[in-house]
């Protein structure tokens, strides 16, 4: 019994001066402040990016569903 509460004080004694770093967060405002142009340009970017793949599969899920060379 001794032997295992040997264990544990060790076990509290090395979790116990555990370093914990902490978070950087930071309340500064943007080093670069982004015009409304950037603003527009990034937003259609992403939005084609993302968006246009599957806007197009859907637009064309009819050609999907016929294979070719199968009975229709």
């Amino acid at each position: 019994m001794s032997g295992l509460n040997r264990s544990l004080n060790l076990l509290r004694g090395v979790l116990r001066h555990q370093i914990i770093p902490k978070a950087n967060i930071s309340a500064k405002p943007a080093k670069h402040v982004l015009s409304a142009g950037e603003q527009v340009f990034v937003m259609v970017t992403m939005f084609v990016t993302i968006l246009g793949p599957s806007g197009w599969v859907l637009a064309h899920l009819e050609d999907y569903k016929k294979r070719p060379g199968g009975a229709e």
